[in-house]
């Protein structure tokens, strides 16, 4: 029986080793889907719209190009609190950001 005892022991230190090796690599997942959507580097916008009622937004978020995206986007919060990607070279578009810096500037 002591034979049997001694024969586990040097395995214990790879069963603890293997267990915190485990441990660490669940916490390692477990941060990383914490982690938020904008750190991700791609394009939030996958399709665009070409504009929305001016009545409907509540704010405006325009995001130049960079390492995460090559293209300018430009994302609207509406008041029922959706979000929609829209086409930062339509007209209707380009005056909807008119409107919210001018609105921005004079409060």
């Amino acid at each position: 029986m002591a034979r049997t005892a001694t024969a586990a022991a040097p395995c214990a230190p790879r069963l603890l080793r293997a267990a915190l090796l485990l441990l660490l690599l669940v916490a390692a997942c477990r941060r990383a889907e914490a982690a938020p959507v904008v750190g991700e580097l791609r394009c939030q916008c996958l399709k665009t719209l070409q504009g929305i009622p001016f009545k409907n937004i509540q704010s405006v978020k325009v995001t130049p190009p960079g390492p995460h995206c090559t293209q300018t986007e430009v994302i609207a919060t509406l008041k029922n609190g959706q979000e929609a990607c829209l086409n930062p070279a339509a007209p209707m578009v380009k005056k909807i950001i008119d409107k919210m810096l001018n609105k921005g500037s004079t409060n």
